[in-house]
């Protein structure tokens, strides 16, 4: 009897708040409800706690979102050394689509932070290094990272804007939109037609078609650069 009520005891004892779980816990909730609805109030809520405990282990709102940012960066792959700058890129971009994709609301605000952690510097450094090691100049360097981190928030924007609409199959979207077009958009009703319309198609496979086109394009600038200097 005594062992049991000790088990019950240390069950209901609550796991203490720390900085850790407070980010934590704001993850959780903005993957569940967005960042536009993410309050301190609603965060306590999710902890069991009060709002005024929270700001003893961090500063406010945009410290928050700066820890919640973090996060996310520390779950994207950072290019593998062993690769040549290419495919470790292609790594990196592909991770950071699935890892954007397990957390929508963080797109926005991946580069908008005024005070980034040591997660998001590292992985900029890494990339940058990786850019560096292929033997892209400072200058190419700059330009091709700020392109593909374009494309790569760019998809995700989208593609979380169409998960969120398209709550009814695609197909099924495509052919009630096609009735309408038919006559007046031409080429609009071919694409859906023979290409959104056939068996397998899938939006999200054109993100790594598009991905190697942008590395081919930025390979060939770098031959072009090697090329002029010599």
């Amino acid at each position: 009897m005594a062992g049991t009520d000790t088990t019950e005891a240390t069950a209901d004892e609550r796991v203490p708040l720390s900085r850790e779980r407070v980010l934590d816990g704001a993850v959780a909730l903005a993957d569940r409800i967005g960042v536009m609805s993410f309050t301190i109030r609603k965060l306590a809520d999710e902890l069991d706690t009060k709002p005024m405990s929270i700001y003893h282990h961090v500063d406010g709102k945009d410290a928050i979102l700066d820890g919640m940012i973090d996060r996310v960066f520390a779950q994207i792959t950072t290019p593998p050394e062993d690769l040549g700058w290419k495919e470790a890129v292609r790594v990196r971009c592909l991770s950071a689509r699935e890892v954007l994709g397990r957390h929508p609301w963080a797109t926005p605000l991946m580069e908008s932070r005024a005070t980034p952690g040591p997660e998001t510097l590292g992985h900029h450094d890494a990339v940058i290094g990786t850019f560096r090691r292929g033997g892209l100049s400072i200058g190419l360097t700059a330009h091709a990272y700020a392109i593909i981190d374009s494309y790569v928030y760019g998809f995700a924007l989208q593609e979380a804007t169409l998960v969120t609409e398209a709550d009814t199959d695609l197909t099924e979207l495509a052919e009630g939109m096609l009735a309408e077009v038919m006559a007046d958009y031409p080429h609009l009703a071919e694409l859906t037609t023979e290409h959104v319309l056939q068996p397998g198609y899938d939006f999200g496979s054109s993100f790594a078609y598009g991905l190697d086109l942008l590395l081919d394009g930025i390979a060939a600038a770098a031959e072009r650069e090697a090329t002029a200097e010599s």
